[in-house]
């Protein structure tokens, strides 16, 4: 009966085969649905202060007012470039609310990475937090926008938010200065509430977010995620999960927004399906911060969904005072954009009481494809079973499908896969086969029982803790430093990280040290890019076409 969908017979209890999200237009009807059935519910909690669902919908939609006041074309581009701060759920729900496409900015951009997505989206607008605009002003005349919106960290905070911006400019100087013309949050939010909002026609088959990615190559490209590919996603996760919600009798479910909701895991797994669920988002700005983390769980012992990367889960248990962390209401523990470690895993469940459930996705899948159930009772290595009408097989380079139990290249359908790559035919053509599959570019292996197992990575791509980083962008930019001749970067196994960036460099001036090649990156990417080992070479190992062969440098 399952012959192909082996997986199908290992369901737990209530989780249908096939999902059907016929009832949503767009995504815009799952935020109208939670505004009108929890109005007085709280649906965020950000640094320290609450709002509503009530709160969250008329903000949005002054947002969403405001946007509709700046004469742009439908399907026009909102960059947003946000941590996890409420400013971020306003604009990208008023941007979608408007009718318009969210670009996901992460905060942590340089310049050069930042040019890049504004330009490849076509964006319009910016919106973004005042302790990033030095990054814009740096190339503002290169990727000129109608408008940029710019928010302060206490905007939205009441009376404590002019300390907040005080300490952050003023004591901790954590707004470098900057000076372009720029409308100002709070007044977008005054101007939008003067103005009547239009309810656009929004379908499903709209783009809802260009989700930029590797893929699974090179430059940056834009996943296209239509409203029902996310739509589809957040109901996959909802019946996955609600075997191990179903009898916790809980009156509203409180999931920890740690990790960026820039980035699709958290975007789909706290944010999206939160409010799905008329949930309690409690915001996490800063998750590097692990000592200000734990202070928060301390203070919030009721969180009951804890989506988290390997490398989150590792920095909490190996602080003692993570100890005195009591979450007596935790119901599932999500692991995901990384391989989770099994010695990370265990020690989590022994400390918690809750295994971490596994779980597989990609950008291009918006993102989750795989998991584990939530009824897992401990860590199980693997990552679990293809969700809801999701199908996997097996392939070969050839397109051939493997048998079971041997290693191939993971592909995917479903009704979460992307529409393509933005303004990328060819790309679109190279990694989505004529029968609808996306090919990860990730080798695993599915047992006879439909588990799924990723032993190895296509191409070389490094995961820093959980961020992709591409070798070819990497040596781009180490080859245009003067004094380098040949670049060539790989990952090294790193305890707490997963992986580390390595670069082998073979110099053409002798006074060029590890110093300064490090200081170099420092200014042209964002922290988890940079090569945190340099190794200088006589020659790099080659092919006998000159391609240089990365995999030989593992064995030096």
């Amino acid at each position: 009966m399952h012959a192909h969908k082996p997986w199908l017979k290992n369901y737990p209890e209530g989780v249908p085969h096939e999902i059907d999200i016929s009832h949503f237009n767009s995504l815009v009807d799952i935020f109208d649905e939670c505004f009108q059935r929890f109005p007085q519910r709280l649906a965020i909690e950000s640094m320290g202060k609450t709002f509503t669902y009530y709160e969250l919908n008329a903000l949005s939609q002054n947002f969403a007012s405001y946007l509709q006041t700046l004469g742009l074309e439908p399907g026009s581009r909102v960059a947003v470039m946000f941590p996890n701060v409420a400013e971020y759920l306003i604009a990208m729900i008023g941007t979608l609310r408007a009718g318009f496409v969210v670009v996901n900015v992460n905060p942590l951009y340089t310049p050069r990475e930042l040019e890049h997505q504004l330009k490849d989206s076509g964006a319009r607008v910016l919106v973004l937090l005042e302790n990033f605009c030095h990054i814009y002003e740096q190339i503002k005349d290169q990727a000129p926008l109608n408008q940029v919106i710019v928010s302060s960290l206490g905007d939205l905070l009441g009376v404590k938010g002019h300390l907040i911006n005080f300490f952050s400019r003023k004591i901790k100087k954590l707004v470098p200065p900057w000076d372009f013309p720029c409308g100002r949050f709070r007044d977008v939010l005054r101007i939008g509430k003067e103005h009547a909002f239009t309810k656009p026609q929004i379908s499903s088959d709209h783009i809802a977010f260009l989700q930029y990615t590797g893929g699974t190559t090179g430059v940056s490209k834009g996943a296209i995620l239509l409203h029902r590919n996310i739509l589809a996603n957040i109901i996959q996760i909802d019946v996955w999960l609600e075997p191990g919600l179903k009898n916790s009798k809980l009156d509203q479910l409180v999931f920890l927004c740690a990790l960026p909701m820039t980035h699709i895991f958290a975007l789909t797994a706290c944010a999206l399906l939160g409010m799905h669920k008329g949930g309690l988002l409690i915001l996490v700005p800063n998750p590097r911060d692990i000592t200000g983390l734990i202070k928060l769980l301390m203070r919030h012992p009721e969180i009951n969904v804890f989506p988290g990367v390997n490398t989150l889960f590792h920095a909490l248990i190996h602080r003692p005072e993570f100890l005195k962390v009591k979450l007596p209401k935790l119901l599932v523990a999500i692991g995901g954009g990384m391989a989770v470690q099994k010695k990370t895993a265990d020690l989590w469940h022994k400390l918690t009481g809750i295994p971490i459930a596994q779980g597989y996705g990609l950008s291009e899948t918006s993102p989750v494809v795989c998991v584990n159930t939530p009824l897992v009772d401990s860590f199980t290595g693997s990552i679990g079973m293809p969700i809801p009408s999701t199908e996997i097989v097996i392939l070969d380079d050839d397109g051939v499908k493997m048998p079971y139990g041997i290693p191939g290249e993971i592909c995917i359908r479903g009704p979460q896969v992307m529409a393509g790559y933005w303004n990328q035919v060819e790309e679109t053509k190279r990694f989505i086969t004529v029968d609808g599959f996306f090919k990860s570019g990730d080798i695993g292996i599915m047992s006879d029982e439909g588990f799924l197992q990723i032993v190895d990575r296509k191409k070389d791509m490094i995961v820093v803790a959980g961020f992709k980083v591409f070798p070819n962008e990497i040596e781009e930019v180490i080859l245009h430093m003067p004094g380098v001749r040949e670049c060539a970067v790989i990952g090294s196994p790193h305890r707490k990280l997963g992986e580390v960036v390595k670069a082998y460099i073979v110099k053409d001036d002798d006074h060029l040290t590890e110093m300064v090649v490090i200081q170099y990156c420092k200014a042209q990417m964002t922290s988890y890019k940079r090569p945190r080992k340099i190794i200088f070479v006589k020659e790099l190992p080659k092919s006998n076409i000159g391609k240089v062969l990365r995999r030989e440098l593992r064995t030096l």
